[in-house]
């Protein structure tokens, strides 16, 4: 199975940052996608930001041009920087991977989520 374990979320003022980290460990032979959900209470979970294993990204429009998702190969690990934070960026977000395992399945993952609140 693969563990994925979220960090750099927190309590953020309107116009600022942070950067959200998700490691993946476990029973991995490769990770596909890697990609970022949100949801905000009452809300559906709504995706954010993918990458591809070859690094191609996609972005939900709310975000475009403002989130960039990356991820480090060697280290197992997505990121997403946040800039210009607006109030209704705040959610709980979760990560994903797409991942083959030593087994050779494949399943998609979740981390538990990291809290991210902008403060207007």
């Amino acid at each position: 199975q693969v563990r994925l374990v979220e960090s750099g979320g927190g309590l953020v003022q309107a116009g600022g940052s942070l950067r959200l980290s998700c490691a993946a460990s476990g029973s991995i032979f490769t990770l596909g996608a890697m990609l970022w959900y949100r949801q905000s209470p009452g809300k559906q979970r709504d995706l954010v930001a993918t990458i591809t294993n070859g690094g191609i990204t996609n972005y939900a429009d709310s975000v475009r041009g403002r989130f960039a998702i990356s991820r480090d190969n060697a280290q197992n690990t997505v990121y997403l920087q946040m800039n210009s934070l607006k109030p209704e960026d705040t959610a709980i977000y979760s990560c994903a991977v797409d991942a083959t395992l030593v087994s050779r399945s494949t399943a998609r993952f979740w981390g538990q989520g990291t809290q991210v609140t902008v403060s207007s």
